[in-house]
This record gives C-alpha cells, sequence and structure tokens, in this order.
C-alpha cells in the first residue's frame, strides 16, 4: 500500500514511518512526504498514493488546511484514501463529512493506525470481492463515538430528554446530535422520513401501520400511532400530524 504523509513537523512524519515499518500487515510504502498543503497536491499529482495520512493544521491556507487539502485531494482523478492523523479532535465530524477512513489523535498508537489501513485495503479490493456500496451514510456523534450509520438502516429518530435515540433494526444509538439538525441531514442524503410527532422522524419504509392505540398523545385515552418493523414497536402521532401522516402512506406524498 502507497503511503504519503502529510505534516508540517518532520518528527511526527518520522515517528509515523516508524510505526508503519514496525506493522507486519498490511505492507506499506511512504511513497512521499509533504510538509504544506501544495507539496502533497504536487506529490499526489506525480505519484499517486493508496492513502494519505494527514494532518489537519497545515501552515500557510488557515487553521483547517488539512481539511481543505482533504477536499482538493478528493478531486483528483486518483484520489487517495485520507486518514487524518491530528492533535485536534474537535474536527472529527468535519473529517467524516469529507469521508475520511478514520480520524487519529496524536499520539498515535500503532493498533489503531493498523485497524484503519486494514479499513483501507478493503477499500482498495476489486468491487466484486468487496461486494455492493452501502450506500449514503449518515454521520452521528454516539455520546462522543463519531459513528458513520448506513441510511438504509436507520429506521427513526426520537428525541428523548437530553439526547435523541436513534434506532436500527439491531441497536439503539444516543445521539448528542438535535433532532432538527438530523432531519436536516437525513433529507440531504435522500431519505424518506416521515414527521410523526414533534419528536420523531421514521422512515415511511419502516411503517407497518397506522393505528388508534390506548394511550393516546397526552398519556390518556386512544391516540394514532404507527408500528415500526422490524423492531415491532409503536411510536405515537400527534394530532396534528396524524392527517398528514395517513395521506402520505395512502397516498405517497410527503407530509408538509
Amino acid at each position: 500500500m502507497k503511503v504519503l504523509l502529510v505534516d508540517d513537523e518532520a518528527l511526527a512524519r518520522l515517528r509515523l514511518r516508524t510505526l508503519l515499518a514496525a506493522l507486519p500487515v498490511p505492507r506499506t510504502e511512504v511513497v512521499g512526504e509533504a510538509a504544506t498543503a501544495d507539496e502533497a497536491l504536487a506529490l499526489q499529482q506525480a505519484a499517486p498514493a493508496d492513502v494519505a495520512l494527514l494532518d489537519i493544521r497545515l501552515p500557510g491556507t488557515g487553521a483547517n488546511a488539512g481539511l481543505r487539502l482533504a477536499a482538493q485531494l478528493q478531486r483528483l482523478p486518483h484520489p487517495p484514501a485520507v486518514i487524518f492523523v491530528t492533535a485536534h479532535a474537535e474536527h472529527a465530524l468535519a473529517a467524516f463529512d469529507l469521508e475520511a477512513v478514520d480520524y487519529l489523535t496524536k499520539p498515535v498508537r500503532r493498533e489503531r493506525l493498523q485497524a484503519a489501513l486494514q479499513r483501507v485495503q478493503q477499500r482498495l479490493r476489486p468491487a466484486a470481492e468487496a461486494g455492493p456500496a452501502p450506500g449514503p451514510l449518515l454521520v452521528v456523534s454516539d455520546r462522543g463515538r463519531v459513528l458513520r450509520l448506513p441510511l438504509a438502516e436507520v429506521l427513526y429518530c426520537k428525541a428523548e430528554l437530553k439526547y435523541v435515540t436513534l434506532r436500527t433494526a439491531t441497536h439503539s444509538h444516543l445521539l448528542d446530535d438535535a433532532l432538527a439538525e438530523l432531519e436536516l441531514r437525513l433529507h440531504e442524503l435522500g431519505g424518506d422520513f416521515i414527521r410523526v410527532h414533534r419528536n420523531a422522524l421514521v422512515a415511511r419504509r419502516a411503517i407497518r401501520a397506522l393505528e388508534l392505540r390506548k394511550g393516546g398523545d397526552d398519556g390518556e385515552g386512544e391516540g394514532w400511532a404507527v408500528r415500526v418493523a422490524p423492531v415491532d414497536e409503536w411510536l405515537a402521532v400527534s394530532r396534528r400530524q396524524a392527517a398528514a401522516v395517513r395521506a402520505a402512506l395512502e397516498g405517497g406524498g410527503a407530509p408538509p
């Protein structure tokens, strides 16, 4: 695997070289070192690397030059996979929006670097071996962990107390993200989600029934609810949204 090292500190690049040389797998070759974004672009154009180990703070083009460099690298004919290696943990979400493979904080541990490079190795496999692409990925923060979840796996998002619960068929994630922000991102990714309540968004494909059930929106009497498959959970539908949800399910149109 051909590797490009991008860091303005020579000692940091030397440490990465040492870590790479100590890895039994995957086998790597450092094909270039750059201290600036311009140098990195020139090297990648001249001799394309498979992966760039990239610092976020680089001289000459602003505080977050590494993020801008990653976007520029993606536009090249032969873009490298990007692994951010930085002392600044606060840019993780922005990094994953740029489809970075991983985000390693200094000092880098050998095991973390190896795991990141193995993910790059999987990406480099022929398409037939690697299988179909997972489709759009939703980047979220689960109690401090940054996750990339396939949009097709998201069943619903429900705001509760300080967190938002994101449900898939196999996991419940407690997110730091606001529901309104998640709704916008889901829409931008092309997701088909219905707001059934002020505190809940449900994937249209996951709704199996809309029924009147005991314990309505106010906790008393009867109220509308939708059944979400395959988890077989019921989510309350507010009186305000009930007509719009029914119309969306029966007629295929999105609720207002």
